[in-house]
């Protein structure tokens, strides 16, 4: 029992993080019915912000509390520029282009971030791993047992600011002006604008909104990790991605659900079988679901007239 109990914490640990990122998936195809396969990058573009932003504060002022926001704070802020950039200069003239001409486009975003960090020249990082700074020095904040159930400090820190997150953007989706708006352009942007509506801020905000939820969701995977790569954006958007499909793309709570499950699934596959068979168990399951339910979880199967 015990043994379970510690998979659980893990699988939700995991699956937080996932759906932070999912959330971004989400968020974008709801709105344009676009997948960004740019997502993942962003996220890793956020994690070097973070780390840079950590060496320049010291070793002692990058573990104090304030020193911990501000690499938050940066690494948001930035990735929001970023997705704002992306939106407008990649997105947005392609809006009334064919659906396969802007998802072409995001797979060459991507591939321009992730490879593009490889390089060693000016401040761009290179190709090698490099070890995320130690911001929250580990430690076990609870233990049953003789350490048959260990909760980390960071595991529980990662869990408070995702949900706190989830539940910000859950309350700006449905509780706010700005979220009323964002819905509306989901159903019908062209009918939206006829309204009145601002599509294109509405369109610009959402993706500066998910770039930043990506960006805190590669800081906290960094922390758990340490490890961190240009490539390691590929991996983790994948696996939201997976996780936004398994819950409903376009289903905010959704996505919540899928990156849980995904987490749990993969923690009980580590756990009581072989860490070898993580990836295909994944995406096992997600066939699973798919045959079962084609829309995913949550999300509703209809009739497009292409």
């Amino acid at each position: 029992m015990s043994q379970l109990i510690q998979h659980l914490i893990n699988g939700l640990a995991a699956g937080t993080i996932y759906a932070l990122v999912a959330l971004g998936y989400t968020m974008v195809y709801g709105v344009l019915k676009l997948i960004n396969f740019a997502h993942g990058d962003v996220m890793m573009v956020g994690v070097y912000m973070g780390y840079a932003t950590a060496f320049a504060l010291g070793r002692q002022a990058q573990r104090s509390m304030w020193g911990v926001v501000l690499i938050f704070a940066v690494a948001m802020v930035g990735c929001a520029l970023l997705g704002f950039l992306i939106e407008r200069f990649a997105y947005r003239p392609l809006r009334e282009k064919p659906r396969l001409t802007a998802l072409i486009t995001a797979i060459g975003i991507s591939f321009a971030l992730s490879y593009g960090f490889q390089l060693d020249i000016g401040f761009l990082p290179g190709a090698s791993p490099r070890a995320f700074p130690e911001v929250i020095v580990p430690s076990e904040w609870f233990i049953i047992g003789d350490r048959d159930v260990v909760v980390w400090n960071w595991q529980v820190i990662s869990f408070l600011i995702a949900v706190a997150l989830m539940a910000a953007l859950q309350f700006l989706v449905y509780r706010t002006r700005f979220g009323k708006a964002m819905r509306a352009v989901s159903f019908d942007h062209r009918t939206a604008a006829l309204m009145g509506i601002p599509t294109d801020r509405i369109i610009a905000l959402t993706f500066m909104l998910s770039s930043a939820l990506a960006a805190g969701a590669g800081l906290l995977y960094a922390i758990k990790d340490t490890s961190v790569s240009p490539l390691m954006g590929l991996y983790v958007g994948l696996k939201a991605f997976v996780a936004a499909v398994i819950g409903g793309i376009g289903n905010v709570p959704g996505a919540v659900v899928g990156a849980l499950l995904l987490g749990l699934v993969e923690e009980f596959v580590v756990g009581y079988a072989a860490s070898t068979w993580r990836d295909a168990v994944a995406f096992g399951f997600l066939i699973l679901v798919l045959l079962v339910k084609p829309g995913g979880l949550f999300g509703r199967v209809a009739a497009e007239k292409v």
